[in-house]
Parts: C-alpha cells; structure tokens; sequence
C-alpha cells in the first residue's frame, strides 16, 4: 500500500536517520565519545521538549522545520548510543580485560556439528585466576574436535584453559570477511579446543523457554526423519518450515541459489502467513462471542511468537511476526495502519533490540524485498491486463517475482555478485511444491503420530520436495542459469537504487526530472564500470597469496591469468580464497597449473621451479628440491620459499642479494625467524606470508 502522503507513514521518515546513525556507529565507534554523545542528546531533547510545550510564546508555529531537525538529530544520535552500549568490546567486564587462568562460559546457543567439528557460542560468565572468580561478560566461538561431545547443549556450563585469540582478518583480495561477520554478531574472539580440555560443570543452565523450544524443534526434526527417507528432502523440510539448516548440503542450496529461489530455504514471512490464516481460520468461529475477537488475537499471536522462538528468533521471523502481531491488533480494533509504516515500525522494534541486525544480508534483504512489494509491485502489474482469471493470477505470481527481485538485484550483486536468470520460471515452479510443503510440513507436525495418516502426509512431503528439487537441478543445467562475476563497489550499489527508484516513479507520475534522474544516474554507472574495466585489462600483477600450508601465486595479464598452485581449481579453499580475487580483479580467462607443471603461454612460463612473468623472475624453492637451481647464473627477481626449504637459509648473502623473499604460511615459524634475522642482517627485502596479508605486486 503506497502512501499518499508522509502524514501516513511517520516512522518510515523517522526510522531513516535512526538508521543512518546506527550505521555511522559501526563504522565510526571509535572516533566517537559515548559519553559525549548522551550529553548532546540529552540537551537536544530538552530543547524539543521545551519548545513543545512552549510552542505558542515562543511562535515555533512560524517556524516548524525546527521540529523536524531536532527529533531527526536525536534519533541519530540515539542510533549512535545505543550501538555504543550494545557492543560487548565497550563493556570493563569484558573477559578479554580480564586476566584469567580458565574460564567458565555457558553454551549459548544450539551446537552444530558440521566436518566432525562441534560449533558453537559461549557467554563468558566467569574468569577464573588463581582459584579467584571474576564476573565476566562477553561472547566466545568455540570450535570442539572430540567425538564425543555429542552431548553437548544449550545452557551447558564448561570450564576451559583462557587461550583464546582474536579471529583472524581476511588476508586474501575479495576473500570473505569472516572477522567482520562475527564482529557484526558481537563476536571478536575463539577458541578451539580438543578432547580433554574442557571439563562440564552444569547442564541445562540456560533459560528453560529457549531449551524447550531448542529440544522441542529437535524432536519436530526427528519427527521429519521418522516418515522420510531421503536425507536430502528431510534437510529441506527442516530448513523451510523448522529454519533448521545444519543438515542442509552445499549441492543443494547452490542450486536454489543459482535459480534464484534461495529465499524459501529462510524461516521468513511466507511461513508465518502460512499459520497466521491457518490459525485465523480455525479460530474464526471466536469472532460470535463478546470478547471472541480479543481472545482469538490472543491466541495467534502467542502461538506466532512461539513459532519465531522455535525457529531460533531469526530476524527474517521476528520482522514477519511484529507486522503480522500489528496487523492483528489492528483489524481487532477495527484501526487502519499504512504497510510500510507497520514495516517501519518492525524494523524500529527489532533493532532497539539488537542494533546489529542492520548489518545483516538476511535483515537488509527481508525489508528492502517487502518493501519491493508495497511500493513496486502495484507499479509493475499495471503493466499487462489479462481478462482470463488464470493468466492475471499466473501475471500477478509474475509481478511479485518482479518486483522483490529488482529491489534486492543491486544488494544481491554487491553480496553474492550474481545474477539468477531464470528467476521468473523457477519461482513459478516453485510456488506450488513451497506451498503444499507448508501447509503439508505444519499440519504433519502438529498432528500425532497417526501410523497411516502420517506415513500419508510424509510421502506427500518428501515427494513434493524432490519434484521441487529435481526441477530446480533441471534450471540450474540450462545455458547462461546466471550471470556471474557482478562486482560493484558501495556506490555503484546505491547508483543502482537510485536508478530503480527514478525509473518507477517516473513511470508511476510521469514527470521528466525523474526519467533525467535516471539516465543520470545511468552515466554514472555506466562510466565507473567501464573505468574499473579498462583499468583491469591495462593492469598487469603478480599476487603472493595468504593460504596457510599452499602454494599460491597468481600471475595477471590484463583480463588473463596464470594461477600457479597446489590446490585444483575444484577445491575448498581454491574457491574461497583465489577464486574471489580472480573475480574481481576482471579476469575471464584462467589457466590453472600445480606446482610440478612445466607451461607456457603468452606471457607466462614455467619450467621446473623457475617462472618468467613478462620481464620478472621468479624461483620456488619447496622443501629440498631446489639444490639443483642454486647457481650464480640465476637472478630471481623474487624467491618463493615454501615447505620449509631450509636449503635456502644459508644461499640469502652468498648467491641471491638482490632479489625479494617471499615465505609462505607453510614455512615453520623457527625458519622464519631464521630467514628473517639472515635477510635483515643482508638488507635483503622479504615479505612473511603466515598470519599477514597476501603481496599484491603491480606492474603497468
């Protein structure tokens, strides 16, 4: 529903420099003075106050922006504070401030066992020195190696060593942020430990609400795995309808984020209308009786809730549940409220509660994708007019797809740098097979154990979730299934917004300055892309990558590579850590080759241990195969020195005085030092590989 005027929606202006101001605090918190801050707001809520109340004697009427300013400058100022106080680094009880022995932490969420490693959060409660207690504040991630920890469970009370670290920066180009990603949760340091160094003193030590909904949704999921079969369709139905993804493959959720239907694996608004009308429904014979309808409200939106507790309090869940919560409330008492102001107000409530969930791609996406529905959705089934029933519903499914992926493309490109093509059938395939799952997935769950209605209703899952699979897998194989490689910078993102904004509006008013917005807008992107794309293919590097105990070295031509490496191009940490920088370096045209590999191209070859780039050498030496290349004739621009090739340790002075070190992360850290202190001593510049960010050599 679009607003006619901002009288209706006075949260959306409101929540927007609340907003801004939560946003400036993560990314500017420490050039800030809290304290200061509270001062400032304080004073500038008296003056709000004070000219409310005195409005007629000091004629504020004349002057009404003053208001304005003043309720949007604190409320940025109250996104900043708020952030300030919910960030556990700015607590003094912190256990990092703490010196400590051991430390006893209370498991604080449900442990996922993934690779034979058992995940999960911690609160630090206490930090124990010298057999004294200290309270402590603050969240740890544990990672637990031990085959028999299967035991473990929220509210578990453990004693471990105090030997945790911060979590370590990406130190790759493009490589995944993971430091930010649990800094984002409040998250700054971890901890692994193995069998025999942790010591449970308690269990079920949590709050008994959230361990009976966790042990609740455990029993509903081997409820699943009672009257299914296939591993795979028990994972989905977990996911869809419990948010249970800790059995969920890789395979499986690259396919539905390849075809663009990624959004039904996330507990979200569609299940939670799903038992909203289920509930309004079978409690619609309330509404007879004096207060039916007040006890009927009642009822849903304890049991909606109850279902976001049990779903892990996603905020996808939360931001359904709050507007769905209102929406009851207000047909209840017969009250009108705009749809965006009740999403506003959502959003408001939810990061009162935890500010952080700003930074989330899950938040962003669920908002700005409901939002996409309200204002652009109307715009875009205006397009087509179908007098036969089934084509309109067929165009109305259509313009929902539409609209929800133009105004989450430019987020989904700035995060996931890909583009679903086929969006618009996979959805409509899709929207039939997800609803039967929910409505067949719900009422298998809250139904007893019937032996033949069950088996009944589970066949019906598991089958419908294969045929949605299988259908998927077909999409996912057709030619050009998605456009990859879409990396834009934060501005080019907000150029995007800007053009889909303009270019709804003009086609919803028709005014010129909104189409001039647009191809404004258009030429601004248009040219930063094609500077960052020119400045690729004129670029020509030589990247020494951070991989821990591999080998890789990626040698840069223009929109060409030569990747030199241990790793296939199919492995694990291949894909997460060279793949990202060849994507958005601009690079089309990768040849990959292992380390025995002799190769030749166009301006690359290699052969035994000794690479030519262009006009630079460079000389492997890996463990104790190099001997054969230590000669006065040889002149290496750079030497890789990898495998604790110690052989070189000794050659740095004698044969190489000129050239560049280069040590890997395989290297020990006594042969490190060793280099080091001889390179030193030498003059001899050198680059260390292990625990640092990766050497990013350019050559025009």
């Amino acid at each position: 529903m679009i607003a006619n005027h901002k009288g209706e929606i006075p949260f959306v202006i409101l929540i927007i420099p609340f907003v801004l101001g939560i946003g400036l605090a993560l990314s500017y918190a420490r050039f800030a003075d809290t304290g200061l801050l509270i001062i400032i707001a304080f004073a500038l809520s008296v003056v709000f106050i004070t000219l409310n109340i005195a409005y007629k004697k000091l004629n504020v009427y004349k002057i009404r922006w003053v208001g304005g300013v003043l309720i949007r400058l604190i409320l940025f100022l109250f996104g900043w504070i708020i952030v300030a106080g919910y960030s556990e680094l700015n607590r003094t009880d912190h256990f990092s401030k703490t010196k400590s022995q051991y430390i006893i932490v209370k498991i604080n969420n449900e442990p996922v066992l993934k690779n034979g490693l058992l995940r999960f959060t911690a609160t630090v409660e206490e930090g124990v020195n010298n057999k004294i207690k200290t309270p402590t504040s603050g969240t740890l991630l544990i990672t637990l190696k031990d085959s028999t920890a299967r035991d473990l469970y929220y509210g578990d009370e453990l004693l471990i060593p105090a030997k945790y670290a911060t979590v370590e920066p990406p130190y790759n180009p493009a490589e995944f942020n993971y430091k930010q990603y649990l800094a984002n949760k409040n998250i700054y340091y971890q901890q692994f430990l193995f069998q025999g160094q942790y010591r449970v003193l308690a269990h079920d030590a949590g709050s008994p609400v959230i361990a009976y909904s966790l042990r609740l949704r455990q029993h509903l999921v081997e409820k699943l795995k009672a009257n299914m079969h296939d591993p795979a369709a028990v994972a989905v139905a977990s996911t869809i309808i419990l948010g249970y993804r800790a059995d969920l493959s890789s395979d499986v959720l690259q396919a539905y984020q390849n075809t663009g239907t990624v959004y039904v694996l996330t507990v979200s608004g569609a299940q939670v209308a799903v038992i909203y009308f289920m509930l309004s429904f079978s409690l619609g014979f309330l509404n007879r009786y004096k207060y039916g309808k007040v006890l009927r409200a009642v009822i849903i939106i304890g049991f909606i809730w109850y279902y976001a507790l049990l779903t892990g309090l996603s905020p996808a869940v939360c931001r359904a549940v709050v507007v769905i919560s209102m929406v009851v409330v207000g047909r209840t008492f017969n009250r009108y409220i705009n749809s965006l102001n009740i999403l506003a107000i959502s959003a408001f409530a939810l990061l009162l509660y935890d500010p952080y969930y700003i930074t989330e791609v899950g938040f962003q996406l669920a908002y700005l994708a409901v939002a996409g529905l309200i204002i652009f959705r109307p715009v875009v089934y205006k397009w087509l007019k179908f007098k036969n029933k089934i084509a309109d519903r067929i165009w109305s499914v259509c313009s929902v797809s539409i609209a929800a992926q133009v105004v989450t493309f430019p987020l989904s490109a700035y995060y996931f740098h890909q583009f679903p093509v086929y969006f618009l059938v996979s959805n409509l395939l899709a929207v039939l097979p997800v609803t039967i799952i929910m409505y067949t997935g719900i009422i298998y769950l809250l139904l007893p154990q019937i032996p033949i209605i069950s088996r009944c209703l589970g066949y019906i899952l598991e089958q419908t979730i294969l045929l949605m699979n299988k259908m998927l897998v077909v999409i996912e194989r057709l030619p050009l299934v998605s456009i990859n490689k879409i990396w834009i910078t934060g501005m080019e993102c907000l150029l995007l917004y800007a053009i889909i904004i303009a270019l709804f509006y003009f086609l919803y008013d028709r005014k010129v300055w909104l189409l001039r917005t647009c191809l404004m807008c258009v030429l601004l992107l248009s040219i930063s892309i094609s500077l960052k794309k020119i400045n690729a293919q004129q670029t020509n590097s030589i990247a020494f990558l951070s991989l821990r105990k591999h080998v890789g070295i990626v040698m840069k031509n223009g929109d060409r590579a030569v990747v030199v490496s241990d790793l296939p191009d199919t492995d694990k940490n291949y894909k997460y850590s060279i793949q990202p920088y060849l994507d958005s370096s601009g690079v089309n045209d990768v040849q990959v080759y292992n380390l025995k590999q002799d190769m030749r191209s166009a301006f690359a070859a290699k052969r035994y241990n000794l690479i030519q780039f262009r006009d630079k050498k460079l000389l492997i030496c890996k463990g104790r195969d190099n001997d054969v290349l230590l000669n006065d004739e040889l002149k290496p621009d750079y030497v890789y020195i990898s495998g604790n090739a110690h052989v070189f340790a000794n050659a740095i002075n004698e044969k190489y005085p000129q050239q560049m070190l280069v040590i890997d992360g395989s290297n020990s850290d006594k042969l490190i030092d060793l280099l080091q202190k001889r390179a030193d001593s030498c003059n001899v510049k050198y680059s260390v590989l292990k625990r640092n960010k990766s050497l990013l050599i350019v050559s025009n």
